[in-house]
């Protein structure tokens, strides 16, 4: 039982290093605009797609294929933000950001099954089957990967927010888009990139979630669920909120699928947004930022 335990908090631990890394885009949205990105997760399985399409096409491991969609989703971000999200009116933004990004969500969903089919996808890899005993469990070798390749672009992400110019003027532009305009920043050129930033988390998400799952158009509603319940949770608008929120959610859902199992554990989610929303509305983690809203 001891084991089954370690092994729990253990896996808790890496697929909550993912959630954090997949939650990050979607707070970054509703910091810089209070956009609500229901395409969030469908952005993750394109972006899967796309990682497994590379790894067919040239047998390479699909971690290369973010050279090349990193900077794709990049300039998708700014682009819809540029061309559609902008133009929404402010009094009515956050409302309407929901029903254009669902239509965006229904539109790669199916862009998908046309291209690849309702086929479910995985990539095969040399090491998808290793694994290791730590403390008497088992760790897969890939999701001690995709936990790496998670917690290096977090710290990339924070890096970037604390230590540019350009993650000083999206804090301010996060923090009050008024004052900081007041202050010579171009808060809509910012916001661009911010929206564009949060994209390319959405890559990097959804080439670690092609590491280690089996993918299919419709699997963005399954995630779409847990992460917003992590961004409630954690603060909207905040990212340590969320990686923070992330954590502990999936620690939680590790843990309970002991007794629980796989399916009913995931309540772990919905249950705990509730609570935030019926406690603490402003979330638990995200400080006076959230409280804003």
């Amino acid at each position: 039982m001891t084991a089954l335990i370690t092994q729990a908090v253990i896996l808790g631990i890496l697929l909550g290093g993912l959630y954090a890394l997949l939650a990050a885009g979607l707070t970054l949205y509703f910091g810089v605009m209070r956009v609500v990105m229901i395409a969030h997760s469908a952005f993750l399985i394109l972006a899967a797609y796309l990682a497994w399409a590379f790894h067919r096409a040239t047998g390479i491991d699909p971690l290369f294929s973010l050279v090349a969609s990193v900077p794709l989703f990049f300039v998708l971000g700014v682009v819809m933000q540029r061309f559609l999200l902008s133009r929404l009116k402010p009094a009515t933004l956050t409302m309407m950001s929901v029903l254009l990004t669902f239509a965006i969500a229904l539109i790669i969903e199916g862009m998908l099954g046309f291209v690849w089919t309702g086929t479910q996808r995985r990539i095969s890899l040399s090491y998808s089957t290793a694994s290791f005993e730590v403390l008497g469990a088992n760790v897969a070798v890939v999701k001690l990967v995709v936990f790496g390749l998670a917690a290096v672009s977090l710290l990339a992400l924070y890096l970037l927010m604390k230590a540019t110019s350009f993650g000083q003027a999206l804090r301010a532009t996060i923090q009050h888009k008024e004052a900081a305009a007041l202050l010579g920043i171009d808060t809509e050129k910012v916001a661009g990139y911010g929206f564009g930033l949060g994209l390319a988390t959405a890559a990097v998400g959804g080439t670690a979630l092609a590491l280690d799952s089996t993918i299919y158009p419709s699997l963005h509603w399954h995630w779409i669920g847990p992460l917003m319940a992590i961004i409630v949770v954690g603060g909207l608008g905040s990212i340590p909120g969320a990686a923070i929120a992330a954590m502990v959610l999936g620690l939680g859902q590790s843990l309970l699928q002991i007794p629980m199992g796989t399916t009913w554990a995931q309540t772990v989610f919905y249950v705990a947004l509730f609570l935030t929303l019926m406690v603490r509305p402003q979330g638990f983690f995200g400080g006076r930022l959230a409280q804003r809203f």
